[in-house]
Order: structure tokens, then sequence, then C-alpha cells
């Protein structure tokens, strides 16, 4: 296995989202097939054909596009394979690894209940019968599993784990109607795919034993199974609804950022040392599968809005003002022609505090409100005492005067200001940022009329003192 070019692959059935665990998984194939310089693969497992509809293959697709991870090759839809997984099971059949099973409905029902009482597994009696005894009706093709000895899967996670062949039963392959059993079908795929290494969660671990099998009565290699962790709520049980989202689309919904994803969803059973925040190029030269730990890993919002906040600071505001405008045409805010790039010349001054683009949303809304801004009553009331509305106004003539509207050279004229009046800052400061502002949450006050510019922010000055005049 080690001489055979490493490829990989994400298998999701189309069940209408895509799950974090099924989010991390595929993460983890992707930087294992770029680590050792190999292909990383899609397969749609559509054979629920009630569940796989257009809408839900989609959701797949956007989902790994939304996180950045692209696949080498054209995917691969299992339904269309089915001709191929009837040819595999009549090959077990002719080399005597398989067998018909005619038991009726009412026949395995009685076989369930008596393998039950006995505490075994269930047994068909055509395991070994006469094809001259053969009836002629529909069947089932099984699986003739080992009746003794032992199953190994070899882990790269969980190291090796023994199953007694006495409590595998004979799998289904085909059932009566035709149609490939699913352990059936990933076999057959994984091989004709070419897939080296099987990256998917502890759930499947039960099914590597039984696949195992499969790919020995094929004399087939066995690829080099590697099962990841569950990824458990922040109280440690399975992950639910009551732990909050649990879909890949409900994280972009809730305003966090595909490079959040990647990184958070890296440190979820494995890591690099002390490393929390590493690039994309990072991950792929440190990642090993082997690496990955076997205890499951526990979501932890705190660190994934750190993670957040760190990336909407690094990340360009022009990007971040278009996933703005997205996120406030759903709230329905009214945008004019220009808004876009008021919103981008905003976000370096907001930025900071958002843990969220749905944070960085609200923090723009200042700048775009229309002129004359309703202010808080407080503010009015203050307005109305002669000495603030004088400082006010002279305040205003002095930041005409500003000849650098910048932070820097605003805050410098800020504070000759209060030294001109022989007052702090917090004897106009709140007024103004109301003033600037509308009573919604603003930067530093630098920092909003840099944002708003100098014809608008002399102009809601120029409101606010008429209003009390």
């Amino acid at each position: 296995m080690t001489d055979r070019p490493v490829r990989t692959r994400i298998a999701p059935s189309p069940t209408g989202m895509m799950h974090i665990g099924t989010a991390r998984t595929a993460l983890f194939n992707y930087l294992y097939a770029r680590h050792r310089g190999g292909a990383f693969l899609l397969r749609v497992e559509d054979t629920d054909r009630e569940r796989s509809t257009e809408a839900a293959v989609d959701v797949i697709f956007e989902g790994l596009k939304w996180l950045g991870l692209e696949t080498d090759e054209p995917a691969v839809f299992q339904f269309q394979r089915a001709d191929r997984h009837r040819e595999a099971v009549a090959e077990l059949l002719e080399r005597g690894q398989a067998y018909r099973d005619y038991m009726t409905a009412e026949e395995l029902d009685a076989e369930r209940e008596a393998a039950r009482a006995a505490g075994r597994v269930v047994r068909s009696p055509w395991r070994d019968a006469d094809p001259s005894t053969w009836p002629d009706r529909p069947y089932a093709v099984r699986l003739k599993s080992p009746l003794d000895g032992e199953t190994i899967v070899r882990d790269a996670i969980k190291g090796d784990v023994t199953f007694q062949n006495t409590t595998l039963d004979d799998l289904i392959l085909l059932r009566s109607d035709g149609s490939p059993t699913y352990n059936l079908a990933v076999v057959v795929d994984d091989h004709d795919m070419g897939i080296t290494h099987v990256i998917r969660g502890d759930d499947h671990l039960n099914n590597a034993a039984r696949q195992t099998i499969i790919y020995q009565a094929l004399d087939w290699d066995i690829p080099v199974w590697a099962h990841l962790p569950m990824i458990h709520g922040p109280d440690g049980g399975k992950l639910s609804k009551r732990h909050g989202a649990q879909a890949l689309t409900e994280f972009d919904d809730m305003g966090y950022l595909p490079e959040t994803m990647r990184n958070y969803l890296a440190k979820l059973g494995w890591g690099h040392g002390d490393d929390e925040i590493f690039s994309d190029e990072q991950a792929i030269a440190w990642f090993d599968i082997i690496d990955v730990v076997s205890a499951p890993a526990r979501l932890d919002w705190a660190k994934l809005n750190h993670l957040n906040n760190h990336y909407i600071r690094q990340a360009d505001p022009v990007r971040l003002a278009g996933l703005v405008v997205k996120i406030l045409k759903s709230r329905d805010v009214a945008l004019k022609q220009g808004d876009e790039t008021l919103i981008a010349r905003t976000i370096p001054f907001v930025r900071d505090g958002a843990k969220t683009t749905l944070e960085l949303a609200d923090a723009v809304l200042f700048v775009l409100k229309a002129r004359p801004l309703v202010l808080p009553d407080k503010t009015r009331e203050q307005l109305a005492d002669g000495e603030l509305h004088g400082r006010i106004s002279r305040l205003r003539a002095a930041l005409a005067s500003v000849s650098d509207w910048s932070v820097p050279g605003l805050e410098a004229g800020l504070r000759q200001f209060a030294e001109s009046e022989g007052v702090g800052m917090g004897k106009f400061g709140p007024q103004l940022r109301a003033i600037l502002s509308g009573g919604a949450p603003a930067p530093d006050l630098a920092g909003a009329m840099t944002a708003l510019g100098r014809d608008e922010s002399l102009g809601r000055i120029d409101d606010a003192l008429s209003l009390s005049a």
C-alpha cells in the first residue's frame, strides 16, 4: 500500500445537509491527500432514491465548494454503478464466496428469533445447500463469511481492532430485488476508484470488518483504514440540535468564514503542537492521519468565535463587504449605489470586535443611516443645554479645519479641541458619538468620522445642531 499513490475520498449520502462531522471527514481526507501528493475524490452514495434529490446532491457540492475543498476528478455517483456491483457479486458466487439465500421473510424472522435466543448471529440454512434443491423463487445473495477465527481491522488511528468471526453474520450483498447493499457497493467503488486510504467516522468501524472480508473474498488489496473520533457537543454528549449548529450551511448562515472552519475543524481531533492558528499550506505540510487522536473531539464555541474574529481581522475588507451586503439584503435593509464601497471603507474600523460577519453587519449600520438622523432622547435633551450646544458648535468648526481627515489626524484634532476647551473628552465625546451614529453601535470617534468621510460627518453635526437651535 505504501508504494501506491495516495487516493482518498469523501463519500456522503445526499440527506439534505452536510453535517459538520462529514465536513471534518472531507477536510482530513483532503489534507492527507495533499500532504502525500495524492488525489482527493468525491463519491455520492445516492442509492436511496427517495432522499437523493437534485437539491440534496447540490448541498454536497456547494458545501465542499464553500469549505474550499477541491476534488481532483469528476464525482462518482454510486447508483449509476449498480451493474458493476452485481458483476462483483457474480464473481463472488463463482468463487464460492457467496451463496443464494431463499429464506422467505417469515423464515428470516424465525431465524432471527432463534439466533437471538441462542446468542448467535443469523445463519441461513441455504449457506451450503445443494443447487439441485434451489426453489424457483426470488433470492438474496449473502457473503459466505468465515465461521471461525478472527478478522483484524488494521486502523491507522485506533490500532489493530479484532473481531471474532462468530460475531459477524453472512452479510446480504444483493437484495431479492437485485439491488446491491451498502457494504458491497462501498468495497467495489473504493476498489475501482483506486482508494488507498479510507478515512471516515468511527461509526463505520464495524463495517470495516465486514468490508475486509469482502476484499479478501475478491482477492483485492485492502485499503488503510482510519476511523475518526466523533464530534461531541460542549457537554460531552453526542452533537445535536440542542448544541446549536450541526450542518455546514448553518455555520455559514451564522457568520463563520470558510477559512475559520478549515482551521477549526482541523483542530477537532488533530493538532500540531501548541499551534492554534495556521494557514492551509501549514495544515497540508503538517497533517498526518497517524497523528489524529482516538478520543472524541468537543465543539467549543468560544474557541470558534475567537478564531473567526482572527480571520475577520485578516480578511480583505472588499470581500467582507460583499458578505455583509448579502446579510443586510436578507434583513431587507435598503441599500443604494455606493453603499458596498462605503461598507468596505468602514469595515477596518469595526471588525476588531466582530466575532461573526453577522456582528460585522450590525457594526456597519451606522454609516448607512440617512440624514437627518433620529437622535436618542437623552442626546436631544443634552443638546438643548446652551453650554453643550455651544461646545459642539465650536467642535464642528475645529473639525472642519482638520486638514488630515484620517484616524491620526482626527485624533490629534479632538485632543487639541479638548485642551482648548479645558475639558476631558467625556464632556463632549458621548454626545458626538450619538450625533454621528444616531445611537447605533459605532467605533471610536476618529474611526467613525474617517469611515463617514468629512462631508457626511460635518453634515450630521450640522443636523444635530439645527434640531436643537
